[in-house]
């Protein structure tokens, strides 16, 4: 039977002739900076699955870079926990840690339910039209069944929205560089698509507008609160379905 981790379909470093070709980078921003994204993006993606052995030398070559540009990448994600270095050995992409993921998972909640607190009380409701110009975007993707990357561009915009329309655009930044432990258990849970998992995304994000819109201060954080958690609720079934893919 084929496995799960299987069915994910992950991608092949080791075949990099054609892809190599079609990657292409912005010389007018840092080289390290954009390789960094790259590979954060397929590993929260799971495109480069936990215990993936990465090569710098078909990195290098895949993205076109010195070796200087790579490693400053590579040392990022290592202290995200993404990576795992062996020096003069290898380099692995992690399993999920748990811990970690609860821990930003506690820390990200304290800050957003008070982010949507502060915008109830805020009168100026025009703050919000990033945010909700994010939501309706996203929404079109589920709607179409468009591909993972945009329903996480759209989801991500709408939180860093709401951050930004609170004034407190650094505490997203803070709170992203420590979420790929956590992105990498919401991809999972997406997998499961018998749960309708994107879909509940676009009604919670609808309830937190609504109640924030209405001023009403406690249902903004009460819906904040549940859709926070929906992901964690289901971790230990997600750890038993994906057994290969936590620490």
């Amino acid at each position: 039977m084929e496995s799960d981790r299987t069915r994910l379909n992950p991608l092949k470093l080791d075949a990099i002739g054609e892809s190599a070709r079609r990657w292409s980078f912005d010389r007018r921003l840092p080289l390290a900076e954009q390789v960094y994204d790259d590979l954060r993006k397929r590993i929260v993606s799971l495109d480069l699955p936990p215990e993936h052995s990465l090569s710098r030398q078909e990195l290098s070559e895949y993205y076109g870079v010195s070796q200087t540009p790579l490693r400053d990448a590579i040392q990022k994600l290592e202290g995200e926990a993404l990576l795992e270095i062996y020096p003069q050995s290898k380099t692995l992409v992690t399993r999920i840690d748990t811990s970690l993921v609860r821990e930003t998972q506690f820390l990200r909640t304290a800050l957003e339910v008070e982010i949507v607190a502060l915008l109830t009380a805020d009168p100026d409701k025009s703050r919000l039209a990033p945010a909700e110009e994010a939501h309706e975007r996203l929404k079109a993707v589920v709607q179409q069944g468009g591909p993972f990357e945009e329903f996480t561009q759209f989801d991500k915009e709408f939180h860093r929205n709401l951050y930004v329309a609170a004034d407190m655009a650094k505490l997203y930044d803070l709170i992203n560089a420590r979420s790929g432990q956590l992105d990498r258990i919401r991809r999972l849970h997406l997998q499961l698509k018998e749960e309708n998992k994107s879909v509940q995304v676009v009604n919670d994000h609808t309830r937190i507008l609504d109640a924030i819109r209405a001023s009403d201060m406690e249902a903004a954080k009460a819906a904040m609160r549940e859709h926070l958690s929906g992901t964690l609720k289901r971790l230990d079934a997600l750890r038993a379905r994906f057994p290969d893919y936590f620490a």
